[in-house]
């Protein structure tokens, strides 16, 4: 636990609440709100008592988590046919929550998946793991500058702080040991992972958690940005019934039937990694996310997307082609991926495959077919399927060839880039579906290079319908049922039940 040296006896906390059985989704992901905001009121009220007060007070406050738990006593047969929303045996499993609102459609889900299969009550309470007081702020706007300098004494003598030495991945990545008498994992992320990567996916994209998608695309240049934001803008000023609104960084909102965003947010700075949103009241639809060039920043960005569980992920990007047979504008639908990223290599060694999802492959293929309006043995004129090599130098054409040539060789790549394999790892990692589609726009080994001129042509012809095939795909994917897109490939034998 969190601070463990501060005596319990001297905590300023609300009244303990016990676990209560639910048999319905609804009431339990309702019980979990109320606890959530009756806590997270707790310590902004606490917070602001130590603004105002003489020595900033003397107790120090704490509030918890809500959980939610299953206890499962038998052995009992059940539909395993869906990948998630059942336990692998009898036992204790609980997750702590936070933000139930934000995922409340989620939890609803799996919630209910949990009483249909095992057809026991869920329990809903409170934890023994404390809020950190910065996550007790949506935001996190107002534990910042002014608020902290005047504070006569330090912050973590009065509330608990974000503790990373438990904020980690042990449950996704198959390294959890729970100690004797411990619940098991019932979610992929305990509620201050999920909080951690809320308040980073703020910092990194400039729009708030709420707005993210559940289909996502990644790109690595501006190009892709300003295609999609054009076809997002017409589509509102159209008044399409398909998208809600676009949301750009600065969390500015052009909705149904308008032309442009309103004042909020003009001139907002560009932040690393910008996100835009083509937005579904369901959270079916379209974000994209300009991750900038290099394995780093993918990792970065797929971890705190995870947390929202999003259906499926996809990578568009360019790629360095690697087979004299490939012309500029051609493109690559991974199957395979040789990762020499490193990025990934402690959480998810080199030697664990990652598969292609026939349910991805099969979607981008499809796509590729209806916009390029070819198919069969035509299709092979302008997309090969192979392997992608993604690595992390990206001036890998100023090393000597020869080992490199031969690696290419025995890997079967067809196809170089620099983000690909860590978003794919990711995704297997993570258990969300992912797939990659690149357009080769350079052949070093064949001294192709790209020319300012070149550039220019090259990128006006293909982004458009690049950008359009994987928004199809996406559409794909999300007229799927979830049983065939979450795939069991993506799954262990000892699972988490929640998606």
């Amino acid at each position: 636990m969190m601070n463990a040296v501060h005596p319990l006896s001297s905590m300023n906390r609300p009244d303990a609440l016990p676990f209560e059985p639910f048999q319905d989704a609804r009431a339990a992901v309702d019980r979990l709100s109320e606890i959530y905001a009756r806590n997270t009121a707790f310590l902004r009220a606490a917070f602001r008592e130590v603004l105002k007060g003489p020595g900033n007070g003397p107790e120090r406050a704490r509030a918890y988590y809500p959980a939610i738990r299953i206890v499962v006593e038998t052995y009992d047969p059940i539909d395993t046919r869906l990948s998630y929303g059942h336990v692998a045996e009898p036992g204790i499993y609980q997750t702590t929550i936070t933000q139930p609102e934000l995922f409340r459609d989620y939890l609803i889900e799996q919630v209910g998946q949990l009483l249909q299969n095992h057809r026991v009550a869920v329990e809903v309470g409170e934890s023994d793991s404390p809020i950190p007081l910065h996550f007790a702020f949506p935001e996190g706007a107002y534990v910042e500058g002014e608020h902290l300098e005047a504070l006569k004494r330090p912050l973590r003598d009065l509330f608990d702080v974000p503790d990373l030495a438990v904020t980690d991945d042990a449950i996704v990545n198959g390294s959890w040991r729970g100690k004797e008498g411990e619940p098991k994992p019932l979610a992929p992320f305990t509620a201050q992972r999920v909080d951690y990567s809320l308040h980073r996916l703020q910092h990194y994209t400039s729009t708030a958690p709420a707005h993210f998608q559940n289909f996502v695309l990644f790109t690595n240049y501006q190009f892709y940005v300003d295609e999609f934001c054009a076809r997002a803008r017409a589509l509102m000023a159209s008044g399409n019934e398909d998208y809600d609104m676009l949301v750009e960084p600065g969390n500015r909102i052009t909705r149904r039937g308008e032309n442009g965003p309103g004042d909020e947010g003009q001139g907002v700075r560009l932040p690393q990694m910008p996100a835009y949103h083509l937005v579904r009241g369901d959270h079916s639809g379209i974000t994209l996310v300009n991750i900038g060039v290099g394995p780093s920043n993918a990792k970065t960005i797929t971890d705190h997307i995870a947390v929202l569980r999003p259906h499926a992920w996809l990578m568009l990007g360019h790629c360095a082609g690697l087979r004299d047979s490939q012309r500029l504008g051609d493109y690559v639908l991974a199957h395979g991926y040789v990762r020499e990223d490193h990025v990934l290599d402690d959480d998810l060694p080199t030697w664990v495959p990652v598969p292609a999802l026939a349910e991805v492959q099969v979607a981008l293929e499809q796509a590729v077919e209806e916009v390029a309006g070819l198919s069969g043995w035509d299709l092979k004129r302008i997309m090969r399927t192979g392997t992608v090599a993604t690595i992390d130098n990206r001036n890998w054409e100023l090393r000597d060839h020869v080992e490199l040539v031969e690696r290419f060789a025995q890997s079967r790549a067809i196809a170089l880039d620099m983000e690909s394999a860590t978003i794919a790892a990711n995704g297997f990692r993570f258990r969300v579906p992912y797939g990659t589609l690149l357009c080769v726009s350079d052949k070093p080994l064949h001294g192709e290079l790209k020319l300012p001129g070149m550039a220019s042509v090259f990128y006006r012809r293909q982004v458009n319908q690049h950008l359009e095939i994987g928004i199809r795909a996406l559409e794909r994917l999300r007229d799927m049922p979830p049983e065939r897109l979450h795939s069991r490939k993506l799954r262990t034998f000892m699972e988490t039940a929640f998606q």
